[in-house]
């Protein structure tokens, strides 16, 4: 893939700039590994130049732990004496900041090669998934994309460490009961989330709604579906970013990690997919009965036989595994099903015309781009090898089938490492330095010592 014309960059910038004589600086975003949002601030008048020549960064930023400490065993630090690549503006994502005090822009970036032809860097998450649409170009085949993404609303203050929920802006106190969809709890925190779907207009986000959730002050936000693989992520990453800092200019904070309260629900992020035939514009899932749609059949045959090994994507912290559970709507085994939410993958059938799969597995704390990158290519797989699926689940799933999918990270990684499907279609170079910065995570998460060993063994055994 080549970079944009330049031609068409600097007029997108120019317009911006005119448009906006008060902005003063722009964030120029690029993100890592684990989704989390890394990059530069520079001056206004240094954003042409950003256009015209790109920036540098090191390659070592997709090498990053989740302290942001450089994982030198990926061989992306030291190994390459830490040497830069050069990182170019994503189009159509230029816009405001609203949480600013100082007007601020940003800008999402993706990183290239400096010397031939300028390619996309292997290890960047945006371009491991553009190699996996690709494939779907081949076939003539749009990808049509939504994200659900689940959150909770903190206090700033922890309790020894630990989160709590905030006191309520109206009320004063601080929520403790399950109420899943109540208004009345969108009303407490009402100034803040309607600040956050108007953040997301103004820098372009399509969140349509939010969703009071099954816990103290949790919350789902739903964005509208998008034909672009690539930019339904951008989204999601863009729009945690914009939580996180609404939030704090409310006096709060946010939490997207999986598991952050025991006996709570985690959060999730669900994304349904859809496949657009380009000769026709049509769903090539759409169906009166979705049973008899083999496209349909194969792409979710193919997701559920690659969902072992897609569970380092879809769940890659040591915390995302306490997240599942029967009892808060966590599947846990490879399984499928119409109008279902106790199954992996739910085909929501309200309308034939609007057919699709619902990927239930993920937590919040994934990274949109991998994530997308493993259910992609499941569905890739199952179309291309005809998968058949096996009888959709009826009833409570958790019922009929036991535990099979990974529920560990080192599991999870040897699962990743070992699979020959999700090789053909994620680079190997790729796999190994995402597992390399897992293990290292999980080596020292596994050498660390917990409160509760100390409780139970210090003086007991």
């Amino acid at each position: 893939m080549s970079v944009p014309p330049r031609a068409v960059q600097l007029q997108e910038a120019n317009e911006f700039l005119k448009e906006h004589p008060e902005v003063q600086f722009v964030d120029l975003l690029i993100a890592d590994m684990n989704g989390v949002v890394r990059g530069k601030r520079i001056e206004r008048a240094s954003l042409t130049k950003v256009y015209e020549k790109g920036i540098n960064l090191p390659a070592s930023i997709f090498a990053l732990d989740i302290n942001g400490s450089t994982v030198e065993s990926t061989g992306l630090g030291l190994d390459i004496g830490d040497a830069d690549r050069i990182c170019y503006p994503i189009p159509d994502t230029l816009s405001d900041e609203p949480w600013q005090k100082r007007p601020t822009a940003q800008l999402l970036m993706t990183m290239h090669e400096v010397e031939g032809e300028g390619e996309p860097f292997f290890a960047d998450p945006r371009e491991v998934l553009r190699r996996v649409v690709e494939k779907f170009d081949e076939l003539g085949l749009t990808i049509c994309a939504a994200f659900e993404l689940e959150f909770y609303l903190i206090d700033q203050e922890n309790i020894n460490g630990r989160p709590q929920p905030p006191r309520s802006p109206i009320s004063g106190k601080r929520p403790q009961s399950t109420q899943v969809y109540l208004i009345d709890d969108l009303d407490e925190y009402a100034d803040c989330l309607q600040d956050i779907l108007e953040g997301a207009k103004v820098q372009g986000i399509p969140a349509d709604a939010i969703v009071k959730e099954s816990a103290p002050a949790q919350f789902e936000v739903n964005l509208h579906h998008v034909e672009d693989a690539l930019k339904a992520c951008d989204y999601a990453v863009l729009l945690k970013r914009l939580i996180k800092n609404i939030a704090y200019d409310h006096e709060m904070d946010t939490t997207f990690m999986a598991k952050p309260y025991p006996g709570q629900a985690g959060n999730g992020l669900h994304v349904h997919i859809s496949l657009i035939d380009k000769k026709t514009g049509k769903n090539i899932f759409a169906a009166d009965d979705p049973e008899q749609n083999a496209a349909l059949r194969h792409a979710v045959g193919g997701v559920l036989e690659t969902m072992p090994a897609s569970m380092g994507f879809l769940c890659p912290n040591v915390n995302s595994y306490r997240r599942f559970g029967a009892q808060f709507y966590v599947p846990n085994a490879p399984s499928w099903g119409l109008d279902n939410r106790t199954v992996a993958l739910r085909v929501p059938t309200g309308s034939p015309d609007a057919v699709r799969i619902e990927h239930r597995v993920a937590g919040a704390d994934a990274n949109p781009y991998l994530m997308m990158s493993a259910i992609l290519a499941g569905i890739h797989h199952g179309l291309t090898n005809k998968i058949e699926p096996g009888a959709p689940i009826e009833g409570n799933s958790y019922e009929q089938l036991e535990q099979s999918l990974p529920n560990n990270l080192r599991d999870a990684l040897r699962e990743l490492d070992d699979n020959e499907v999700l090789n053909k279609y994620i680079s190997p170079d790729y796999i190994d330095i995402f597992v390399a910065c897992k293990e290292s995570e999980l080596e020292e998460f596994e050498h660390s010592i917990s409160d509760l060993e100390y409780n139970w063994y210090l003086h007991t055994v």
